[in-house]
């Protein structure tokens, strides 16, 4: 089915949102636009997310704005699902490049590296297995029936989770911008995915500004300079800073962070 007659069949009254068996890529989810108000479905505010997005990938200001009846919680919620299912696309293009012989922890510039805790106990692990990690932990925390069982309104102490989310795949980015730039670049010129979800977490208040060390937003490449770590591994440590997602215990110069939020005795995560 070719663009023009995905156009023609959408001209009939009873549209059907969907991509049929044979519709060629390009005119993949060709269908009109529709009113937030008229989506009757559970997944009505999935549906215009990813709406908005199709209309102008690059217009983040739109994208992020929810429509005046909307729950902030489940707002939060759908976009945290959508980062992390475009996330996706950015682990594959890394995986020809991001091995484990040359990526062998998770890093982001010299001052930052990132334990597991996907494991047992955290531990280093590389950074393209660290990635995947990430993203299936948040896929299960964002899937759970315990914490997040339905899709149109969420308890206050589910949506207190987010935040933790929002640190751990932002990782993703930094690791790609400061050791895979060329496949960064690409990929956020085509999604603009790390700038949407720098507004995103900014505009909502889900991680700190010291954290989004990746100068993605007009301006920052003049006032967030950071120099790179070299490929995977880190400058010579003398000491180091312990944290575990939001807590952090400042010793010197290297900070390292577990991804899973599971903090040493005694300390809790934000």
């Amino acid at each position: 089915m070719t663009a023009t007659e995905v156009e023609k069949a959408n001209n009939n009254s009873s549209t059907v949102r969907r991509n049929r068996p044979g519709t060629k890529c390009s005119a993949f989810s060709r269908w009109p636009d529709e009113n937030f108000e008229e989506m009757d479905s559970t997944l009505a505010v999935q549906q215009f997310v990813q709406q908005s997005i199709r209309k102008d990938v690059m217009d983040v200001d739109a994208i992020l704005s929810a429509p005046e009846t909307q729950d902030e919680g489940v707002w939060k919620y759908e976009h945290l699902r959508q980062f992390c299912m475009e996330l996706n696309g950015l682990a594959v293009a890394l995986q020809g490049e991001c091995q484990p012989e040359n990526c062998s922890q998770m890093t982001a510039t010299e001052q930052w590296i990132f334990l597991c805790a996907a494991h047992k106990t955290p531990k280093e692990c590389p950074a393209i297995d660290y990635t995947r990690h990430t993203l299936d932990g948040a896929a299960c925390l964002l899937n759970s029936n315990k914490y997040f069982p339905s899709r149109v309104s969420i308890k206050e102490s589910s949506v207190a989770k987010l935040g933790s989310v929002c640190r751990r795949v932002y990782r993703i980015f930094s690791h790609a911008y400061f050791h895979h730039r060329q496949i960064f670049e690409t990929f956020e010129a085509e999604t603009h995915l790390c700038r949407r979800f720098t507004v995103f977490v900014t505009k909502y208040k889900l991680m700190t500004r010291d954290n989004l060390i990746v100068p993605i937003l007009e301006g920052e490449e003049a006032d967030n300079v950071v120099t790179p770590g070299p490929g995977s591994t880190t400058g010579s440590t003398t000491s180091s800073t312990v944290s575990t997602a939001s807590t952090t215990a400042s010793a010197a110069n290297t900070t390292v962070t577990t991804t899973a939020g599971v903090p040493p005795a005694g300390e809790s995560e934000a």
